[in-house]
């Protein structure tokens, strides 16, 4: 790097401004340059009129003082004056470079949430000053840009952020005992967050909250079951195929945009149908009786719950996905119902029954989708039976590799009929066609039960899709924000750990409505990705004085940069004052 004067003329006066530029090179022995910092006007030699002068924090005095700088070698004819300071720029330097724009770019969507008032009049300073609100926000913005562990937070990632800088706070914030601490402070109001939520997506996005799709996933932790008996972590069905690892399951209900309503830590060996009543209580409770359809898969309601919701008053309106066995059931009267168009590539059947209306639904896209599955696994599974056939093996190595080819294709093992020899090592094998032409019936179509007897099937379908939008969130949580592996072991600091991994993705799925709106095609975690590379570095020019000036700037942002700010109707701050080392430290060194 190095620094690049570029001098102006303008109405007859000569401006020269100062910029710290990289050198880059490239392919073919080129070397192009690329704009890091712009430090602004420094004057040259010129009439005391034509001075530009700057305000500069004055540490001694602890105030703005307005000085005029000047570089060291262009001084010549300008009268002695207090206000001025001349620059030695040969002695540069550049120090701490940190990332800044990702963490400017939530802070604002935390305070878009409105979340530092309300955490602000929740989390009061401690005795010693702590201000909690600000150690959460940390948190936050860790567990969204750039998750792991608290340690790590405290070792290196907060030193390598600007968020001191935003918050106008220093280290102490990610002290690893106060980390700790916050987490013990926030569940008793994860209640009153869910409300604050609910209004601020009102405000922002005009969300509505007739539609709840609810579903449940697990996470996992690397460690022995707890001695106590009250602790949430437990075996269970594990969803992350980790049974051999005790964990928690998490309820989740999301509106079709992803906007999270509630979500509930549940013990790790909680069954699907047993969680839904509670649910259904705890939102009535919480934002009183509404007309509501809650889509769900199947496995999570029972059909007591099913019952509750049709005769509570008013009812509750449910959409949930059935088991194939029902199928079965219903085959035969389904069959005399006409086909009716829900949209393209999508055709449904209706059959009303016992106050209900079950929905046979087939996508053109499924059944190419699901047939091209079974085929590639049914064909790979083939091949891998005839190849056994003819090897050499004893029976019981033979059994072990049948084991093995059922385990990697289950789905194309339920077609074949496999019969093995009470005695020696052979096998006779043959597709079950029955059984293929009974699958081929039922590829890319699903029964669907609902209370809606008056909705179009069309509108239906929808809202079950949109149960994709539950799974993209448990993606988020797991993907993007790590919500496992879990380091904690006290349980309440395990809930916090989630709790602190919900707020993270409140302002996700926040910037990816904005998103949706203002730049569609983009996703939340490139957005913060892009504005990751605007780095906050501190300049630092010693003065002839023996003083030193120095400047707190974050980088030129690239043109993708500055179109995303235009997208998003965003506008930088103005880059901080300028600072300048009291006299009185100059003259305590020299003494």
């Amino acid at each position: 790097m190095f620094l690049r004067a570029t001098t102006r003329k303008k109405d007859g006066k000569e401006h020269r401004y100062f910029s710290v530029v990289e050198n880059k090179r490239v392919s073919g022995g080129r070397v192009p340059q690329r704009h890091v910092l712009y430090l602004g006007e420094i004057n040259s030699s010129q009439e005391l009129a034509w001075r530009r002068s700057i305000e500069v924090l004055d540490e001694a005095r602890q105030a703005a003082r307005t000085l005029s700088l000047f570089p060291e070698d262009r001084c010549e004819g300008i009268l002695p004056d207090e206000s001025i300071v001349r620059l030695k720029l040969a002695q540069l330097r550049l120090e701490r470079p940190r990332q800044w724009g990702a963490c400017w770019l939530t802070l604002g969507l935390w305070q878009q949430l409105g979340l530092d008032e309300f955490w602000s009049e929740r989390l009061a300073p401690s005795r010693k000053g702590t201000r909690w609100d600000q150690v959460l926000f940390v948190l936050v913005a860790y567990r969204l840009l750039s998750p792991g562990s608290e340690w790590r937070l405290h070792r290196h990632w907060f030193e390598r952020s600007a968020l001191g800088d935003l918050l106008g706070a220093d280290a102490a914030l990610a002290d690893i005992h106060t980390l700790y601490g916050c987490h013990d402070r926030l569940l008793k109001y994860k209640e009153a967050v869910f409300d604050h939520l609910v209004e601020r997506w009102r405000d922002l996005f005009n969300a509505s909250f007739d539609v709840l799709l609810y579903d449940l996933t697990s996470t996992y932790f690397e460690s022995d079951p707890p001695a106590d008996e009250d602790d949430k972590r437990r075996h269970g069905y594990s969803r992350d195929h980790r049974p051999d690892c005790v964990q928690v399951v998490i309820a989740l209900v999301v509106t079709p945009e992803g906007l999270p309503l509630a979500y509930e830590v549940l013990p790790g060996n909680t069954a699907d149908s047993t969680t839904l009543k509670d649910f259904l209580a705890r939102i009535e409770r919480q934002y009183g009786k509404a007309r509501r359809v809650w889509c769900m898969d199947r496995g999570v309601p029972t059909e007591e719950v099913l019952a509750q919701m049709r005769a509570s008053d008013p009812p509750v309106h449910y959409l949930v996905g059935t088991p194939k066995g029902r199928l079965t059931r219903l085959e035969e009267s389904l069959l005399e119902k006409p086909w009716c168009a829900a949209r393209p590539g999508v055709q449904v059947k209706l059959l009303p029954q016992d106050g209900e209306l079950y929905v046979f639904a087939e996508s053109r896209d499924r059944v190419a989708k699901e047939r091209s599955m079974r085929r590639r696994q049914l064909k790979g599974l083939w091949e891998r039976l005839k190849k056994l056939s003819t090897m050499s093996l004893t029976r019981d190595a033979l059994l072990m590799k049948l084991g093995a080819a059922q385990t990697k294709a289950p789905a194309a093992w339920r077609l074949i009929e496999l019969e093995v020899a009470k005695h020696g090592a052979s096998f006779a094998y043959r597709l079950d066609r029955d059984k293929l032409r009974q699958i081929r019936r039922r590829e890319g179509r699903y029964l669907l039960r609902t209370n809606l007897t008056e909705s179009d099937p069309a509108k239906l379908w929808q809202f079950y899709l949109q149960l994709v939008e539950v799974e993209a969130a448990f993606r988020t949580l797991k993907g993007d924000l790590a919500l496992r592996p879990v380091f904690h072991q006290e349980q309440s600091r395990i809930e916090a750990h989630i709790f602190i991994a919900f707020l993270a993705y409140c302002l996700h799925v926040t910037l990816g409505q904005q998103l949706k709106a203002l730049a569609p095609g983009l996703t939340p975690r490139s957005v913060l990705e892009k504005f990751a590379a605007v780095q906050m570095i501190d300049v630092y020019i010693p003065t002839t004085d023996g003083r030193e000036l120095s400047l707190t700037r974050y980088t030129q942002p690239e043109p993708e940069i500055k179109l995303l700010l235009e997208k998003l109707k965003l506008t930088l701050p103005a880059q901080a004052p300028p600072k300048i080392t009291a006299e009185e430290v100059v003259r305590a060194a020299t003494v």
